[in-house]
């Protein structure tokens, strides 16, 4: 399989060039992802557990789904690609907020959707070790008390979440 290839982006997101994925994390050059956060209709948020071989993060809890934009692709694009390939999951999304690149998002200009589903996801075991619905004050608490055990990703949208979208 070869190497995704990247948008790289300046500050403004404007595409500047195109790098292998190696590359671009490497030298810690701005990009794109979306995050996914999948709720089920009792309110929980399902958090995904990364796999110990990620490159970024491994053995990390974040967003229930996330990804990369691929070279050329809209974000409105990737993130239903994302819960699907992920979680296999298709499910209506609703954009919520783009983030800055910085060191906060890992680099990546970050767009986050919101989906709500009983559907039961189907973990790609390649990207993620482990899943779980769990009650947002749950979270909460978790992420105050070891917030290392969280993504840098994750907790800059959690706490956007929190202070935009309530409980």
């Amino acid at each position: 399989m070869s190497e995704e290839i990247f948008d790289v982006v300046d500050e403004n997101d404007a595409v500047v060039g195109q790098l292998p994925r190696s590359q671009v994390h490497a030298r810690g050059l701005l990009h794109r992802a979306v995050s996914i956060f999948v709720f089920n209709l009792r309110g929980q948020l399902l958090l995904q557990l990364r796999t110990p071989t990620k490159d970024e993060y491994p053995n990390c809890y974040t967003s229930s789904a996330s990804g990369h934009l691929s070279a050329g692709e809209d974000y409105n694009d990737a993130a239903p690609r994302e819960l699907e390939e992920e979680l296999g999951l298709t499910s209506p999304l609703t954009r919520l907020a783009k983030f800055p690149g910085g060191p906060e998002t890992a680099n990546e200009f970050t767009v986050l959707y919101k989906t709500v589903t009983d559907e039961t996801p189907t973990f790609d075991p390649v990207e993620i070790a482990a899943g779980e619905y769990l009650d947002i004050h749950e979270i909460r608490r978790r992420l105050d008390a070891r917030p290392e055990d969280f993504t840098p990703p994750f907790r800059t949208l959690f706490r956007w979440y929190l202070q935009n979208c309530g409980e």
